[in-house]
């Protein structure tokens, strides 16, 4: 390897930047030392050559994942290592190539144009929007085609030239253990266009891209959860050739409701009541995404116990069936108590001996069983320890 720098350094980009970071980097650099922009300046060509080398590496995921590891040290004998582990066909393969006279590797034409990058952005909806779809506004930020040159990254009265590099084909010849086998890589120089620029245009510095702000309209289908995506077809960045689009992944967030929780297309509502509503029974008014609704809560409703009202809950994204709501009962035991209340259930307590719900009398008779049983158990082992002690004295006296 010429360099010894640091390619990340080299490159002007983070040890965590995305393969289209790396691209961009290489392609603004490339420009800026290109050879024909500047003759006979040999700092520029050498920083050519690194911005070349640094992308071969960290454009490649086992180079880079090699020196990120190691270093420059990982890369020495690594052409070798990915040759031992080619698979017999493609050896084959290569052979064959060489010797009828095709380069490795190669297709007919030009390299096919890259499609242009996918983007994320995300939008927050409330709990009802979810229930019923809706439609929001998203406003972001892309790449796009410069509306000064029209995305040829030339400037005003300037075209693009034929890549002296590849000669307008976008690759280049590379042969490798000595001669052995020849392969057709993307031109670093034009990065596959086939052509670059002498004069960039200003606005864009012969990127072709600047920056532009767009709003669009998007339709939330009824049903969506937290965290799913919207694609939006061709909304991306524009490709190699300002067409064939990515698209725009929209991922919606549904901000958090004050009554409700979801479970899946469920609702879940927890309604407090007293414990007289929950002994003699209530009819008590609940929310609803929908409105206001009636809860009946039986006579003798017990804490935690779920009520369920069926078709109150949230739509199916794919059938638009819709959930229930689970109301969850919480019995409140007051705080305070005036004289006459204090009195009253004072009352009620000495009469609820005769009047035990069978879940507490269950509860009391299983104590009571067990309290029995330690007692015996507890009696049965002191018996036996005086055994075996009488024993003892008797058989130590006999001696």
């Amino acid at each position: 390897m010429a360099s010894k720098r640091d390619y990340y350094e080299v490159l002007q980009v983070g040890r965590t930047a995305s393969i289209e970071e790396i691209k961009r980097a290489y392609r603004k650099s490339a420009l800026k030392y290109h050879p024909d922009k500047n003759p006979d300046d040999k700092e520029a060509e050498i920083h050519f050559k690194e911005c070349s080398e640094a992308y071969e590496v960290l454009s490649d995921p086992e180079k880079r994942s090699r020196y990120d590891q190691l270093g420059h040290e990982g890369l020495r004998g690594a052409a070798m290592h990915d040759y031992q582990h080619m698979r017999y066909d493609d050896i084959f393969s290569m052979f064959q190539d060489i010797f009828s006279g095709t380069p490795f590797g190669s297709k007919t034409g030009r390299v096919r144009a890259a499609r242009g990058y996918d983007l994320e952005t995300q939008t927050q909806i409330t709990l009802a929007e979810a229930a019923t779809g809706c439609e929001n506004e998203i406003e972001f930020t892309r790449q796009d085609i410069c509306p000064v040159c029209s995305g040829t990254g030339a400037a005003e009265g300037t075209k693009r030239r034929i890549c002296s590099t590849c000669g307008g084909r976008g690759q280049v010849l590379q042969r490798g253990f000595g001669g052995m086998f020849q392969m057709l890589t993307t031109c670093p120089t034009c990065m596959g266009q086939g052509s670059t620029v002498d004069k960039p245009c200003p606005k864009c510095d012969g990127s072709g891209r600047t920056p532009l702000k767009r709003t669009i309209v998007i339709k939330i289908p009824a049903g969506i959860h937290d965290g799913q995506a919207i694609r939006v077809r061709g909304e991306g960045e524009p490709g190699d050739d300002n067409k064939q689009r990515g698209d725009l992944h929209v991922y919606v967030r549904v901000a958090e409701h004050p009554f409700f929780r979801r479970q899946n297309n469920d609702l879940i509502l927890d309604v407090p009541i007293s414990i007289a509503q929950a002994a003699l029974g209530a009819d008590v008014e609940i929310p609803t995404l929908f409105g206001k609704s009636n809860l009946h809560v039986p006579p003798g409703t017990q804490y935690g116990q779920v009520i369920k009202i069926k078709g109150l809950g949230m739509p199916d994204l794919t059938d638009g069936r819709q959930g229930n709501l689970l109301a969850h009962i919480h019995v409140e035991v007051p705080r305070k108590l005036d004289r006459k209340q204090e009195q009253l259930l004072r009352e009620y307590a000495a009469m609820e001996e005769h009047n035990v719900l069978p879940v507490q009398k269950s509860f009391f008779e299983r104590l009571r069983e067990y309290l029995i049983g330690t007692e015996k158990a507890a009696a049965q082992k002191d018996a036996h320890a005086k055994h075996e002690k009488s024993g003892s004295t008797e058989h130590e006296g006999h001696n």
